[in-house]
């Protein structure tokens, strides 16, 4: 992570809420890919990483005979065990309120570890090389994501586009030119550069799979106001006592966009890469 910043638990405090409805969800093939790439059959175990509120590991969890979900924040954890009980999954779902660089937290070993968009908030290194110690020979690490290099044009839609670059000069506004994250801000973003930190773990691999998104959606006001609130730069607490203030004026810039409330989304592609436990590298050097 950035020298800049320092993980603290407000990072993603009052956005959990938010997710159900305003996060876009990941390309509905997903599953079946994963199920295929992985021969998954409704046994062995899945950890989910930095699992929010449950949205990865309980899509995958008809493909699992036990899934975990571990994540740092409370409210996180709550909406995922709340969602797990609607979808009479409880039984075999796990809920575990902890930082990944506190693995393996006496959890046990799984088939698969899955990282939903989560990597780039955690001191890598370490977490990925204790997660390959958690995982059962054979077992395999898949990092998902948003394919980030994919247009998502609304020609054709019946409904405007989010303004998405105004919600952004929006955030700007109250927040500052620099992006917040939790008490801190992250000049230069997050980090990338997942392969090596995988390689240099044990992970053989990567196998790329993309699964295609670009179906139409349809996005109310309401939708994309709980996505914002969604976003760690721009979660509820970081605006403070002008939090109703920031609604207010981005209920303006969306009724100006779209005087019926209604927006044109389609949805992401699903990049996924599989990496697998590969055997047991060299033991590091005693510390002095």
């Amino acid at each position: 992570m950035s020298a800049d910043w320092e993980w603290d638990e407000t990072l993603f405090a009052g956005t959990a809420a938010h997710y159900r409805r305003g996060r876009l969800p990941y390309a509905p093939a997903l599953a079946d890919v994963l199920a295929e790439v992985l021969g998954l059959d409704g046994r062995g175990s899945l950890i989910d990483v930095g699992c929010g509120p449950g949205t990865l590991a309980l899509t995958l969890a008809h493909l699992f005979g036990e899934i975990v979900g571990v994540d740092p924040d409370r409210g996180m954890i709550a909406e995922a065990s709340r969602e797990a009980a609607e979808r009479a999954l409880t039984g075999k779902a796990r809920w575990v309120r902890a930082r990944a660089e506190d693995l393996p937290a006496g959890l046990g070993t799984f088939t698969v570890a899955t990282f939903g968009q989560s990597f780039h908030w955690m001191d890598r290194e370490p977490v990925a090389a204790t997660v390959r110690d958690m995982l059962r020979p054979g077992g395999a690490l898949v990092h998902i994501s948003d394919l980030k290099s994919e247009t998502r044009s609304v020609d054709g839609l019946p409904h405007p586009a989010v303004p998405g670059a105004d919600v952004e000069e929006l955030v700007r506004r109250y927040l500052g030119p620099v992006r917040r994250a939790g008490r801190g801000v992250l000049p230069r973003g997050t980090p990338g550069g997942e392969a090596s930190v995988f390689a240099r773990a044990g992970f053989a691999g990567p196998e790329r799979h993309v699964v295609p998104g670009g179906q139409a959606l349809e996005r109310t006001s309401d939708d994309v106001v709980a996505g914002v609130f969604s976003m760690s730069f721009s979660a509820p607490h970081l605006f403070g006592p002008r939090r109703d203030a920031f609604e207010a004026d981005l209920r303006r810039v969306l009724r100006e966009a779209s005087p019926s409330g209604l927006f044109s989304e389609r949805l992401p592609s699903t990049e996924v890469f599989v990496w697998r436990k590969g055997p047991a590298g060299p033991a590091s050097p005693p510390a002095s």
